[in-house]
């Protein structure tokens, strides 16, 4: 399958990917917190079950292990993500927020606060209807391996 990116959310993508990799992490997190409500996540085994197999790898790290897991993912570093469908892809950072969520996994610093560069990124987010972020969360998560 050709994978290709939505003409309606390149300008947010375009926008992100010079980020650094941390700053990218946190837009992930606060993506994840502003679509959690309105997601209905049920992938398929074909995409749920590798999807997990590449979570669960995580859950045996220390936090410091799993945030330089996390940024081996965005560097494009991680052959087993590297490896997975794009919906797999979202379906790994779906995981690891709901992991951050509930303490399993590290999670961003409650003072965080994202640089000022991000907002011009942040505003264009706002302006996309919630399935053109989701389309943009996959676009993201697939450009990474």
């Amino acid at each position: 399958m050709t994978y290709t990116v939505d003409e309606t959310t390149k300008p947010a993508l375009e926008s992100f990917q010079p980020f650094d990799v941390d700053t990218q992490l946190a837009l992930l997190w606060f993506g994840y917190l502003d679509l959690k409500n309105e997601l209905t996540p049920a992938p398929p085994n074909s995409v749920e079950t590798p999807a997990k197999a590449v979570f669960d790898q995580f859950l045996d790290l220390s936090p410091e292990e799993q945030l330089q897991a996390q940024r081996d993912i965005i560097n494009g570093a991680s052959k087993a993500y590297n490896a997975l469908s794009p919906n797999a892809k979202l379906e790994v950072w779906l995981l690891l927020a709901q992991g951050m969520e509930d303490g399993s996994i590290i999670q961003v610093p409650s003072d965080y606060q994202l640089p000022g560069e991000t907002d011009e990124f942040v505003a264009l987010i706002k302006k996309l209807e919630f399935e053109e972020r989701v389309n943009f969360m996959l676009s993201a998560v697939q450009a990474m391996g």
